[in-house]
């Protein structure tokens, strides 16, 4: 099977107060508008080489509206969309799209919507912004947290190893690595790319009856004293950091999360390693390995299972346990020791 997706190109999230999130992304995290259309709001990091990396919508409540992928090709785009109809899941076509070209777009056995395109508008710097760095697409931002790109989605779905096994099957993700819990054989975390990077898309195990969700989205710093100043900035203004700074076992990335004013959470990381191996054989990690915390040195914060929209069950759990092991199994990260 010829490469199919490229990497991971935008992600559109919807709220329903469009503008206090434009604020914060805009004054917080150091993005910038690049259009409005339609009652959305198209965002950019200064490091993005197409025109935007967030979209933001109006909608009854938090969430994931589509996460978009650009193909290695035209060719690809179609193969691509051959193959997920020949696995059962019929999408539609699309030539009306801010920023790209036609666009496959399908919503998942698991309920989260993709959208697959090739042809895509470049982003050409105005004067005020160009870099004296030709393959930049514009000058650093030192605004904010200023993160140079978009880096990966991590979604909730009722079945982790289902999840990562039709996307590798029709779309050609590499899976990576999963992490099953000490307690009992619950899968509760997965890693699949589309490139040489640990993930562009996470799966966390959700124990909800609502498919779709989404646990959060993130974006990229050059080093790890840019997370570090990341972090001061955020308090400085009022945002509370969730959970980190610190560093992940699994894919090896420097981590920490916070949220928008909407609830949506946002990750930004830095780090890692790059992969080449075309027959990589993913590893199986426990939570007591450092999976999410290699330092092991603290607990995961409760609030970090909960995904979006709001649901009647949390993430990365399993409904029908039984009560002495529940504890357990809703968080497997609240002992220190355990990351």
């Amino acid at each position: 099977m010829i490469k199919l997706l490229s990497h991971l190109a935008h992600v559109e999230i919807t709220t329903p107060d469009v503008e206090a999130s434009v604020t914060f992304y805009v004054e917080q995290v150091g993005l910038r508008v690049f259009a409005r259309e339609g009652g959305k709001a198209y965002l950019r990091t200064w490091g993005d080489y197409y025109n935007y990396s967030l979209v933001i919508s109006e909608g009854p409540e938090v969430g994931l509206a589509v996460m978009a992928w650009r193909t290695s090709s035209a060719e690809a785009l179609d193969q691509a969309a051959a193959n997920i109809e020949a696995a059962g899941v019929t999408g539609t076509w699309s030539d009306t799209n801010v920023g790209h070209g036609r666009s496959y777009t399908f919503t998942g056995p698991y309920g989260h919507t993709m959208e697959l395109y090739w042809e895509v508008e470049k982003f050409v710097a105005q004067n005020e912004v160009a870099s004296i760095y030709p393959d930049r697409p514009e000058r650093r931002s030192q605004h904010g947290v200023a993160p140079r790109q978009l880096d990966h989605v991590t979604i909730a779905a009722s079945d982790v190893e289902g999840f990562a096994k039709w996307y590798s099957d029709v779309l050609g993700f590499r899976i990576m690595a999963n992490t099953v819990l000490d307690e009992a054989p619950i899968s509760v975390f997965s890693v699949i790319t589309t490139n040489e990077k640990s993930h562009d898309l996470g799966i966390v195990y959700d124990g909800s009856s609502r498919a779709g969700r989404v646990n959060h989205f993130a974006y990229w710093v050059d080093t790890r004293e840019d997370l570090l100043s990341a972090a001061d900035i955020l308090m400085e203004n009022g945002t509370n950091i969730e959970y980190g700074p610190s560093i992940h076992g699994i894919g090896e990335q420097s981590f920490l999360y916070f949220r928008d004013p909407s609830s949506m959470r946002v990750e930004v990381n830095t780090g890692g390693y790059r992969n080449y191996v075309p027959d990589w054989e993913p590893n199986t990690w426990r939570p007591s390995q450092g999976s999410s915390n290699f330092y092991r040195n603290g607990a995961m914060p409760m609030s970090m299972t909960e995904s979006f929209p709001a649901a009647d069950g949390p993430s990365a759990t399993e409904e029908g346990i039984h009560p002495d092991t529940r504890e357990a199994l809703l968080n497997p990260y609240a002992k220190p020791g355990r990351g």
